[in-house]
Parts: C-alpha cells; structure tokens; sequence
C-alpha cells in the first residue's frame, strides 16, 4: 500500500474513481495538482544537473552578446565582476537554474496544461491546442529577436559611461538584466495572439481594431519604449517593429472572423441596444 501511495504521488493519478457524472472531487483534484507540480519540480532538478554539465557553453551564450558590446567600446568597459565568497557558486546555480527551466519549458507547460485541458469543453479543447501551437513559436522567435538586438543596446547603455570613468558590471546583475531583456520581447510577441483570443472569445470587433488602428500602434510604440530596459531608439523599433506587423496580422484574422460568424448569423453584428429588422 506504501508503495501505491508512492507511485500515486508522483505518477498524480486520482486516488478515487471518477463519479458518475464525469466529475471528480475536490481532493482528487489536489491530489493530481500535487503530483504534477513533483513532476515539475522533478524535471527541473534533472534539468539543473544537466545544464550543470554544459555549464561554460552556457556561460558563453550569455556572455556572448556583451562581449560583442565590449568589442564596440573597448575603453568604456571591463570584464564582469562578481563579489562575495559564494559569488561563483551562486552563479553556477543562477544560470543553470535558468537553462533548465527555459529548456524544460515544454515539459512543465504540458503538465499545467494537462491539469487544466479535463475541465475545457471540446471547442475550448481545440482553441486551447491551436494556441499553445503558436504561442510556442512565437515567444521563441521573441527571444532570439531579444538576443540578436541585445548587444547594441548594451553598447548603447555602456556608451553614456563619462570617459575617464570605468564601467565595473556584476555579473548577476547583467544575468538579470539578460533574462529580463529575454523575456520582454517573448511575452511582447504574444500579444497579438491574445488580441486574436479576445476576438473570438467575442470581446473585440475586427471592426474596432480597424478604428483603432492608429493609437493602438501608437501604444505598441509607447509599450516598446517602456518594456526595453535599454529603453534605446534601436531596440525600442527592433520589438515594435515585428509587433505593429503582427498586430495587423491579427487584425486580418480577426475581420476574417467576424465575416464568418456574420454568414452564420445575419443578426451577429447588432449591438445589444440595436433593435433587429424583425
């Protein structure tokens, strides 16, 4: 018994059976929370002990893009610092830490959707697949777009050092400000496909981004300028660039859209205050 409560645990299938009418109880769903967040936190120790391996090419790909930005201005900066005893090790666990949740990322997302998927309709089932097929892609392209721009905001923000001045960077500090950067540009690369979501979920008209168009590119711009923390002319139309592109894109999807719910109900596109023809 000992051990099929062990293997229960972490394999996070309900103890009780499912009742009759499809539905489980509420310690049923806590037992199969619980045993999918072990397999999270399994995958990701295991992926903590891999990238503890491949540690100096890590290390290489994060340090790469300041490296370029040392290239660039070669009297306004020096190699990264780290203070403190324990600085190294806390390094070791920091990036790898890192790597492995990026690299297990779609482990963890499937776990999470996979406690979410049993209680979705099959029509919301369907959407939910079609967005985690793009929504991938998307933020991944995200990234790399965030890592390609990265050195020249870095050579744009050591630039403004005073000569005569030496810019001394600790190295955790540029760790963040590289997960951070990353991160930005992936969850920026998102939006439109929530913009896409919120049209068919029936919040937004095609219509309405249409009239809008103008000051929603507008707060891409402004969004941009805010969400890059080099916050440089360069970078700033790098991210807005490839949203404005996208969000038109979505625009088109969601005009498409509503063309489509208006051929299957003439009476779609009246407002709740709108009397109909009959």
């Amino acid at each position: 018994m000992r051990i099929t409560g062990i293997v229960q645990l972490f394999v996070g299938k309900p103890v009780h059976p499912v009742g009759a009418d499809g539905r489980m109880a509420l310690s049923d769903h806590l037992r199969e929370l619980r045993g999918r967040i072990l397999k999270i936190a399994l995958v990701v120790i295991v992926g903590l002990a891999v990238s503890l391996v491949f540690f100096d090419q890590l290390f290489d790909l994060v340090y790469g893009p300041y490296q370029q930005a040392q290239e660039a201005l070669p009297n306004g900066t020096t190699v990264p610092t780290t203070s403190g005893a324990g600085a190294g090790l806390l390094l070791y666990l920091k990036l790898c830490g890192l790597a492995s949740v990026v690299l297990t990322s779609p482990i963890w997302l499937y776990q999470i959707w996979a406690f979410i998927l049993p209680g979705l309709h099959a029509k919301e089932r369907r959407w939910s697949r079609v967005f985690a097929a793009i929504a991938g892609p998307l933020f991944l392209a995200g990234i790399f777009l965030g890592y390609v721009t990265l050195p020249k905001g870095l050579e744009i923000l050591i630039g403004f050092t005073p000569e005569g001045l030496t810019n001394l960077v600790e190295f955790n500090d540029y760790l963040s400000f590289f997960s951070r950067t990353l991160l930005v540009f992936g969850i920026s690369f998102e939006i439109p496909l929530f913009v896409v979501l919120l049209n068919l979920a029936g919040v937004v008209s095609g219509k309405a981004l249409g009239a809008h168009r103008p000051w929603i590119i507008v707060g891409v711009f402004v969004f941009a300028a805010v969400a890059t923390p080099s916050a440089d002319p360069f970078t700033m139309t790098l991210m807005a660039g490839p949203m404005v592109v996208l969000f038109l894109i979505s625009e088109v999807i969601a005009r498409y859209n509503d063309r489509r719910k208006a051929k299957r109900n003439k009476f779609a596109g009246l407002s709740p205050d709108e009397a109909s023809p009959l």
